[in-house]
């Protein structure tokens, strides 16, 4: 996926985000590992001021008593629940529907049931709206919800702002000056979960601001 490809379906999804009034009360959340799907439903909606939530699969898929995501979602009442395929995740599904009345969102094409196609959702027209909500992010505006692993408890989930973001990958660019003149230098092959800041925040995050590529 292309930068201006990227763009295009971000907003795109950011409009579609924005019809079903989702809001930092009501965010994205993700149950699924790392994807192409994953990471443009994840920038749409924090492209219009809505944190988006990547929970770990473990939570969903090795789990059995479903105790600690019941408790993430009880806390984050989301929006829209994001899950690349609904097999896998019918058994966590079917634990935490009392918990919320999110839209499910499949990354298959023809979900059965209530769920909804991500497929569909890139086909929502860009709408003014989409700008509106770009232009009104400001440093305080949180981007996204990460949670803490879990091993002391029940899982909490620690805000991330736009500033924190951003001027986590202002320092980097200052402690290694090549990343300013890296771009098509930039490759990284990386498996490290989003639901952990270090694949996402520092891998991820440094790839977009650079222009770099990620595999």
């Amino acid at each position: 996926v292309t930068y201006a490809e990227a763009l295009r379906r971000v907003r795109r999804i950011g409009a579609w985000v924005l019809a079903r009034k989702m809001s930092a009360a009501r965010p994205l959340v993700i149950l699924s590992d790392n994807s192409i799907d994953h990471a443009l439903f994840a920038l749409g909606a924090m492209h219009v001021g809505v944190p988006a939530a990547a929970v770990s699969p473990a939570y969903s898929l090795v789990a059995k008593d479903f105790d600690k995501l019941k408790s993430m979602i009880a806390l984050l009442d989301p929006g829209a629940i994001y899950v690349s395929s609904l097999k896998p995740f019918a058994a966590a599904l079917a634990a935490i529907a009392p918990a919320h009345g999110a839209q499910i969102v499949s990354g298959e094409d023809g979900p059965e049931g209530e769920a909804i196609a991500f497929r569909d959702i890139l086909e929502t027209p860009e709408s003014a709206d989409v700008a509106q909500a770009f232009a009104a992010i400001g440093p305080d505006t949180v981007a996204k919800f990460l949670f803490t692993s879990g091993s002391t408890g029940i899982p909490k989930a620690v805000i991330n702002t736009h500033r924190m973001l951003t001027t986590s990958q202002a320092a980097k660019a200052q402690v290694w000056p090549f990343l300013d003149h890296a771009q098509d230098e930039l490759i990284i092959l990386d498996w490290l979960p989003w639901s952990h800041t270090f694949g996402a925040n520092h891998n991820f995050n440094m790839v977009l601001r650079n222009g770099g590529s990620l595999y």
